[in-house]
């Protein structure tokens, strides 16, 4: 089946109040619900999804101070697919230093009302992925909002279906393999000189994860201790450039 994109043209957005940064590509997509109630009736009425979506970019506009919906894609329970920002644009939804890693994709339910997504919003994430894969340069990754950023978005029922490898209504995939436990390694992971070992490369491989640009070689050096730097900024941890056991811990979170 096609995608079926609401454009947004067609669903009354209002224009963006800033240029977008572009995106030439992403390691995927993550998946997001509105962390507030959505009316139940929006399953047998889209012209109640059309308000919701129109509603959720004045919050992020007039609230947030944004220059456009967070979002890059919005999907419904139609099976329909809402333009954001769209493909190629920087999303704003995902959190601070995240959001060039991936587009943000939003579905419409809640965390009262409707809480379940229906096989239509869950056909309907799977084709703005397809979508953001296509004309967006998206990866493979398909995770959730709390990956990597504290928060119980997208929920606990669409997280479960994130973490189930995000199958088509229908199909069946098999359970994912459990993530390696990640303690504090015990020793603090500075330059200079270079520090070398697996608890490097560990620690590259969750920063790459959560977005921020580094080799992963295993050798800790100026690179690593920059992008430490930034880490620790966006995380309001002391800024020194040392992975010690607060860095380690915030890194490797899991909410």
């Amino acid at each position: 089946m096609a995608i079926d994109l609401v454009s947004r043209a067609d669903w009354g957005a209002r224009p963006p109040r800033g240029s977008y940064s572009s995106l030439a590509s992403t390691r995927g997509v993550k998946v997001h619900y509105t962390g507030g109630r959505v009316d139940p009736g929006i399953v047998g009425d889209h012209a109640k999804c059309v308000a919701m979506v129109k509603s959720i970019q004045d919050f992020h506009i007039d609230g947030n101070g944004w220059i456009d919906i967070g979002y890059s894609m919005v999907a419904c329970p139609h099976r329909k697919v809402f333009v954001g920002r769209g493909p190629g644009h920087l999303p704003a939804a995902n959190g601070p230093g995240l959001n060039s890693g991936h587009y943000a994709v939003l579905a419409l339910v809640g965390n009262a009302g409707l809480v379940q997504p229906t096989d239509g919003i869950l056909h309907a994430i799977l084709d703005a992925v397809e979508h953001l894969r296509a004309k967006g340069g998206a990866g493979k990754e398909i995770k959730g909002h709390r990956d990597g950023y504290s928060t119980d978005c997208p929920g606990d029922a669409l997280y479960a279906w994130v973490r189930k490898g995000a199958p088509r209504p229908g199909t069946t995939q098999p359970e994912p393999e459990p993530e390696p436990s990640r303690e504090w390694p015990g020793r603090l992971l500075r330059y200079p000189p270079v520090m070398r070992g697996d608890d490097v490369r560990a620690w590259q491989a969750r920063m790459k994860e959560l977005g921020y640009d580094v080799a992963v070689d295993g050798a800790y050096g100026p690179d690593s201790q920059e992008v430490c730097r930034r880490f620790q900024k966006d995380r309001h941890l002391d800024v020194d450039g040392v992975v010690g056991p607060d860095t380690w811990n915030a890194a490797f979170a899991r909410e």
